[in-house]
């Protein structure tokens, strides 16, 4: 039988579960999870779209992306707003709240990238990330948002 270290899959999983538990308990001084950091960084770069355009865009489902918007809006970090053109419908902005609270988390990220890579030379993890922007794309995942955030009600830690 071959060991669990000698199974990719395990690898990643194992590691993958490392960094986001890390990821987590760094985010935790700031009061968000990993998922309130993910759909501020989709907000910032779909600004002002509705919540329907945002999931379908994002394959998240609509219960999710509601619940992530009205935690975020709770605290100040987004607003809906009606949309210019469609009266029905909401508009989803990123607030200098939320855009500040991603610039505190950058360093975060990058500390937490560092760390995790700390033991390739520059050349190793240039290979490493186009080896798992392969495998990633190989699976079908939506680039930029991790599977979590697509799943669950979205008010979840």
């Amino acid at each position: 039988m071959v060991p669990l270290s000698e199974h990719p899959a395990f690898l990643l999983a194992q590691l993958g579960f490392h960094v986001g538990a890390r990821f987590a308990d760094a985010l935790e001084p700031l009061g968000i999870s990993p998922r309130h950091n993910g759909m501020l960084r989709l907000l910032q770069a779909y600004d002002g779209q509705t919540q329907q355009q945002l999931g379908e865009a994002l394959h998240i489902h609509r219960n999710v992306m509601v619940g992530l918007v009205d935690d975020l809006e709770k605290r100040g970090l987004v607003e809906r707003r009606r949309h210019p053109s469609d009266r029905r419908a909401y508009a989803v902005h990123l607030l200098p709240a939320g855009l500040d609270l991603l610039r505190r988390i950058e360093p975060i990220a990058r500390g937490l990238d560092d760390t995790v890579t700390g033991g390739l030379d520059p050349a190793e993890r240039a290979t490493l990330l186009k080896l798992l922007g392969k495998l990633t794309t190989d699976a079908g995942l939506t680039p930029g948002v991790h599977p979590g955030l697509t799943q669950g009600t979205g008010t979840e830690e």
